[in-house]
């Protein structure tokens, strides 16, 4: 499989991850830290077994790692991981920023 082909497969396990709100509330709360699955269920109102469901997505596609401890797991972000989604936006970014400059320059052209 072409590398291109890998990186894409990713990305969207990744988007795929991040379009719940829950699993987008859970990221949002471990940039602050590592914190047990307890905590990051506690101010949610499912059930553990529906929120291990997000846990398990967001730890399949290595935006996060679980540890267990005894009884306990903890979820940690896998800052690594988020270096392919920045490196997939700042391309995108640099690909419409190229095509506005694009733009402007034709329509400063046209208006002199």
């Amino acid at each position: 499989m072409a590398k291109h082909q890998i990186h894409s497969d990713e990305l969207d396990a990744m988007f795929a991850a991040l379009a719940d709100p829950t699993r987008r509330r859970v990221i949002a709360r471990l940039g602050a830290g590592p914190a047990s699955v307890g905590e990051l269920a506690s101010p949610l109102s499912i059930s553990l077994p529906s929120f291990m469901k997000h846990v398990r997505s967001l730890e399949s596609c290595g935006l996060i790692r679980t540890e267990k401890s005894g009884r306990v797991r903890t979820c940690v972000l896998n800052h690594n991981r988020f270096h392919l989604l920045t490196g997939w936006l700042e391309e995108q970014r640099r690909i419409w920023e190229e095509s506005t400059d694009r733009l402007e320059q034709f329509v400063t052209q046209e208006e002199s």
